[in-house]
């Protein structure tokens, strides 16, 4: 019976343990400008462009976008990649 009892609260107990031991820092820095880039003005949004991929082509549109902040007030950017299919020329 006193297991029982104990049952929940060491249940959660586990939990809260396991979610905080789980805890990433975050890390802001990359290998990659071309993706994320921190701190500054907006990144000029790259052109348009079409590639072949072979029976059909692929319209790619390119943008930058805010992705929050850094602890220390530095606005994140982060490119974000939309692709449409399209007829070949």
């Amino acid at each position: 019976m006193p297991l029982r009892r104990c049952l929940p609260i060491l249940l959660v107990a586990a939990f809260a343990t396991g979610c905080a031991s789980n805890t990433i820092a975050p890390r802001y820095t990359t290998d990659n400008p071309d993706v994320l880039r921190i701190g500054g003005e907006r990144p000029a949004n790259p052109d348009r462009r079409t590639e072949n991929a072979g029976s059909f082509c692929l319209e790619i549109t390119e943008r930058w976008s805010e992705h929050g902040k850094t602890p220390d007030g530095q606005t994140l950017w982060a490119k974000d990649t939309m692709r449409k299919v399209v007829p070949c020329r």
